[in-house]
């Protein structure tokens, strides 16, 4: 993988400027409507941000451990703030099982196919026997037509363009935020990279069955966006 921590870090300064949050609960219903029939004991959400999604499943399906991990620490800090139990630590490096893994909001697609067979591979690994595996990914109408090109966005406090491009598989976006500290700004600005993954390869390289998959609009586009996936270990 070749998102770093920095990067995720610049991200997570940024993503109230991205309208994430505006469509977040028509995503985050695909996956209450499923689990509201699974027995959950134990609950891990891989890449979960700011703790948003985790807090509202364990809320809703009073779920005895939901635990959270992230690779950025900012990221890991924001889900602490509003109670959520997160780690920065990588899903290889855990050595509990849970009943139900998640990975929301594309976090797939910022894995390479190199990285995304060792991620499916310890998915695997720290699901109970039985337990699910939800995600979502984005569709290859979302990578050509959603956000492909230029993008800018302002706050009081914050100056943000995004310049990006959609090549070869690999969805490539160059990140320069403007912060506002007492009377100047400071410059930072990274890399983020996105990979389209087709399902077929996703339910070959993680070992588990495919059952369920659905397409989602969650911006108003004539194609789907995203495709909810969900897996399980038999």
């Amino acid at each position: 993988m070749d998102n770093s921590a920095s990067s995720l870090d610049l991200y997570a300064k940024v993503e109230d400027l991205l309208g994430v949050k505006e469509v977040a609960p028509k995503l985050y219903a695909h996956y209450l409507l499923f689990l509201n029939f699974e027995d959950i004991d134990s609950m891990l959400d891989v890449g979960c941000g700011s703790g948003d999604f985790l807090f509202q499943m364990k809320k809703a399906l009073s779920i005895p451990k939901a635990q959270g991990i992230d690779l950025s620490p900012l990221m890991v800090s924001m889900a602490r703030d509003i109670g959520v139990d997160a780690s920065c630590v990588d899903l290889c490096k855990l050595d509990e099982q849970y009943d139900v893994i998640t990975a929301v909001f594309d976090m797939l697609n910022y894995l390479d196919d190199k990285s995304l067979i060792e991620f499916l591979d310890c998915v695997y690994d720290r699901l109970d026997d039985g337990g699910v595996f939800l995600c979502d990914i984005n569709t290859l109408y979302a990578f050509e037509n959603v956000a492909v090109g230029s993008y800018i966005v302002d706050d009081d406090d914050r100056f943000l363009t995004i310049d990006s491009d959609f090549e070869d598989g690999v969805y490539h976006s160059e990140f320069t935020l403007f912060e506002k500290s007492d009377n100047h700004f400071s410059k930072s600005q990274e890399s983020i990279n996105q990979y389209y993954h087709k399902i077929e390869d996703i339910v070959k390289y993680s070992n588990l069955e495919l059952i369920q998959s659905d397409e989602m609009k969650l911006y108003e586009l004539d194609e789907a966006d995203k495709i909810f996936l969900v897996l399980r270990k038999s």
